[in-house]
């Protein structure tokens, strides 16, 4: 496995800086993005598209650097009620595919998505409790008239395309747990499977070892992204752990993003690196970095040593001792 970043906290850079100053601080690999919520500050994707040269030069300033891409990423809502943000998530969805399939990139991240609650809704709704019974009735048709349709079609392309899609357990989002992103799977394509961020796991209760068990049992590991979550449990006491406070209001948030090893133990950050080893996932371990009460720089670099002295990078050995 290797140590990644997820680079659009570093967008006010230029690529070249911006590859520069990550391989500097100790990763090995760079995630991009290339439109959507992260934007893309690193990658003119309809550029790259069109020019063979412009994507050998992209690539060795990356190579050349000793590093590699993990990962496109382009989080949107190919879903969305708003009909022209829907389909800006889903076109720069299949251009990110292709431009991945060309660049010999393994993996394109993003989000499943919401839907609204019917057809006409001017926004996203995200059901989080089966009753009074209209709540199902809306996730049922969620599932069946939009989210299983858009992810058939995209998991046809990347298939196509021999690449895989890492969505994102994101709560908001009809895919934010591992029965969510296996029942995705199974009704659309062996393509889709999960970008895993432990961060989003904590704060649902769900147990990222576990995790990482489920999805990797299955084959539905993808990508991995490297945050930490602090639960602050005097105040889930008083909001809860679907909490709409804004992030910025840190002192009372029943959670908060965290660095890596400013959540939870190092410990636990270990056991997460073997089961993704256990489980058959040898890829990147990305780093991202929302941490509130930290500067980019010193999150980013948090992130980094604490990665590193629990990662694990070389093939285990025959076993000599039996």
């Amino acid at each position: 496995m290797k140590t990644g970043v997820f680079t659009v906290l570093f967008s006010e850079k230029s690529f070249e800086d911006m590859l520069d100053y990550v391989k500097e601080a100790g990763v090995e690999a760079v995630e991009i993005g290339t439109g959507g919520y992260p934007g893309n500050a690193h990658c003119d994707i309809d550029a790259l598209l069109e020019d063979e040269n412009l994507r050998s030069e992209y690539l060795e300033k990356v190579h050349s650097r000793g590093l590699t891409i993990s990962s496109f990423s382009c989080h949107g809502n190919p879903i969305d009620p708003n009909e022209a943000f829907a389909q800006e998530s889903y076109d720069i969805l299949l251009k990110t595919i292709r431009l991945a399939s060309l660049m010999n990139v393994p993996v394109v991240n993003g989000f499943s998505g919401t839907a609204g609650d019917h057809e006409g809704a001017k926004y996203p709704n995200w059901p989080t409790a089966p009753w009074p019974n209209e709540y199902s009735d809306v996730l049922k048709w969620q599932w069946e008239e939009k989210l299983i349709p858009c992810w058939k079609k995209i998991g046809e392309e990347a298939e196509a395309h021999n690449v895989k899609i890492g969505l994102e357990l994101h709560g908001g989002f009809l895919v934010h747990s591992p029965h969510t992103m296996l029942k995705l799977r199974e009704a659309t394509s062996p393509a889709v499977g999960a970008n895993l961020d432990p961060s989003h796991l904590w704060w649902q209760g769900i147990d990222p070892v576990a995790a990482i068990k489920i999805l990797g049992k299955a084959g539905a590991l993808h990508h991995f992204h490297a945050k930490d979550t602090y639960i602050d449990q005097d105040n889930v006491n008083m909001y809860g752990l679907i909490d709409m406070q804004p992030y910025s209001e840190v002192q009372t948030r029943a959670w908060s993003f965290r660095s890596v090893g400013c959540g939870h133990s190092m410990q636990e950050w270990n056991d997460m690196i073997s089961a993704l080893r256990t489980y058959g996932y040898d890829h990147v371990v990305s780093i991202e970095h929302e941490d509130p009460i930290m500067s980019i720089d010193e999150g980013f670099q948090r992130a980094v040593n604490n990665v590193n002295s629990v990662m694990i990078r070389e093939q285990p050995g025959e076993m000599w001792w039996v």
